[in-house]
């Protein structure tokens, strides 16, 4: 089983791909939207990844807050449903209790739950630094090239760059 978001069929045409390998993977080819086209599914797939890892992990969450599904909803998962399952692995590991705690697994400060922060451009400032650092963690701070972190963000490199420091981020160590 294989997945892309490229067009193999015209990267082949434009002999950017092998043809022998085209035709290996597309015996059974299946299109599926990519996940901030179906934002319905979100909290289904939420739900999933916790019953799918909460025994493993020993945990036993029975709800999570309204306003954290809703961010999650509102996100535009570059990284797609890999990206999703893996934040909610990372809330799964940092919380404790029933409540599914997505503000650590996010990098930003705890929220009562329910609750709204008071200052919406703050909270959308953290989770631009958030959602950026962890991209960057993922391509080890490399900010140029295919799949690399300005690739996967649809952002030029300055652009980034640019950003990164509005956000003070900077490589660490």
């Amino acid at each position: 089983m294989t997945a892309t978001n490229r067009d193999l069929g015209a990267a082949m045409q434009q002999g950017r791909f092998r043809p022998d390998l085209f035709y290996r993977l597309s015996v059974f080819p299946i299109q599926l939207p990519s996940l901030r086209e179906r934002r319905e599914d979100i909290p289904l797939l939420v739900w999933y990844f916790i019953q799918l890892r909460q025994r493993e992990l020993g945990r036993s969450v029975e709800r999570v807050p309204r306003a954290a599904m809703e961010a999650l909803c509102a996100y535009d998962w570059p990284g797609n449903v890999r990206e999703l399952q893996n934040v909610v692995d990372r809330a799964l590991i940092l919380s404790s209790g029933p409540v599914l705690r997505l503000e650590e697994a996010l990098g930003l400060p705890a929220t009562a739950d329910d609750e709204r922060p008071s200052a919406p451009s703050e909270a959308l400032h953290d989770i631009e630094r958030a959602h950026l650092a962890s991209v960057l963690d993922r391509c080890q701070w490399t900010l140029e090239g295919p799949g690399q972190a300005a690739d996967r963000l649809g952002l030029k490199p300055s652009t980034l760059r640019d950003r990164m420091r509005k956000l003070g981020l900077s490589r660490p160590g």
